[in-house]
């Protein structure tokens, strides 16, 4: 059965009352509050490569709390094992019996700082329980909460003591997001608010409402299953991943979970609109969120300077919807 107006209505509601509350606190962002509230309904973690002091914590934080999710951050470096993550069974001599010591990875909502300054093996035992929202430990499986939801960042400009994700890692990622300083308009908005006195951070996460609990975002997953999408939006996705497979300058394109991501992206942004039905508008809005992480350019390109963003561009002008 296909979703309603009044449906979606609740969830566009919803998705207004969060970005406004949101940014009763942090300016700029909207883009990165899209996408985080995207995210959270389709299921799907979230890189953000970009610099330092660009309030990914804060916007984080925010979101968590009014989502009514427990919230924890794991601060990417050399020496985090997968046990600091995922957790460890201890023993307990006075009780003669081993106890389990969750990580952090047990919670709704996992903020991952610089997550390429992780070795590739705490990186991997990471990434496999994003995946597959259950953590092994001592061969024991245990299943993560529900809701779950990741966010992970790093650092494009800094190099030294870091790991890059390699591509199968990067893929496991439904959506990326760049991260610059704020425009000259922003930053002064900022200015404006310290110099006029106002909310401290601790008065302003105090006062947080719970908007949503993780019942409410359960049942608009559930909604969002049922937006309608037609075939031909369903052949545009595949047309749209299929011509990064194509295309001169990407030596390695789109996996199949590109074409899933588009599809739950679009119904999610569609709901957000107060629609019951995906348009078009819908899937290009995430295309480059979806393919820019995605793609492995070939050297000549790189040579060339030509960027993943303009090769997305270029097949978003050049694919139809049939």
């Amino acid at each position: 059965m296909d979703a309603t107006d009044l449906d979606v209505s609740y969830i566009a509601d919803a998705y207004h009352e969060v970005l406004e509350t949101t940014q009763r606190f942090v300016v700029g962002n909207r883009a990165l509050i899209d996408l985080i509230f995207t995210g959270v309904l389709s299921d799907g973690a979230v890189l953000i490569e970009g610099v330092p002091g660009t309030a990914k914590t804060t916007v984080s934080k925010i979101m968590a709390k009014l989502l009514s999710y427990s919230f924890k951050r794991i601060q990417g470096a050399v020496d985090v094992q997968p046990a600091d993550i995922i957790g460890v069974r201890i023993y307990v001599a006075r009780e003669n019996q081993f106890i389990l010591q969750k990580g952090p990875i047990f919670s709704n909502f996992v903020l991952v700082d610089e997550i390429n300054r992780l070795t590739p093996k705490t990186q991997s035992a990471l990434l496999e329980s994003m995946s597959e929202h259950q953590a092994t430990i001592d061969g024991n499986t245990y299943p993560l909460p529900k809701p779950f939801f990741v966010i992970a960042t790093q650092n494009p400009y800094e190099f030294e003591g870091t790991f890059s994700l390699v591509e199968a890692q990067r893929d496991r990622f439904m959506y990326s997001i760049p991260l610059e300083h704020l425009n000259v308009e922003d930053e002064l908005e900022i200015i404006r608010r310290d110099n006029g006195g106002g909310l401290s951070w601790t008065d302003f996460e105090e006062s947080l409402p719970a908007l949503l609990s993780p019942e409410d975002i359960g049942e608009m997953m559930g909604v969002v299953r049922q937006v309608h999408v037609d075939e031909a939006v369903l052949r545009y996705i595949a047309d749209l991943v299929a011509a990064t497979r194509s295309h001169g300058d990407v030596r390695l394109g789109a996996s199949s979970r590109a074409s899933l991501a588009l599809l739950r992206g679009a119904k999610v942004r569609a709901a957000m609109d107060g629609r019951p039905y995906v348009l078009p508008d819908d899937v290009k809005t995430l295309a480059m969120p979806v393919l820019r992480h995605r793609l492995l350019m070939e050297r000549d390109a790189i040579i060339g300077q030509i960027s993943v963003n303009t090769v997305i561009e270029e097949i978003l002008n050049s694919v139809e919807v049939s």
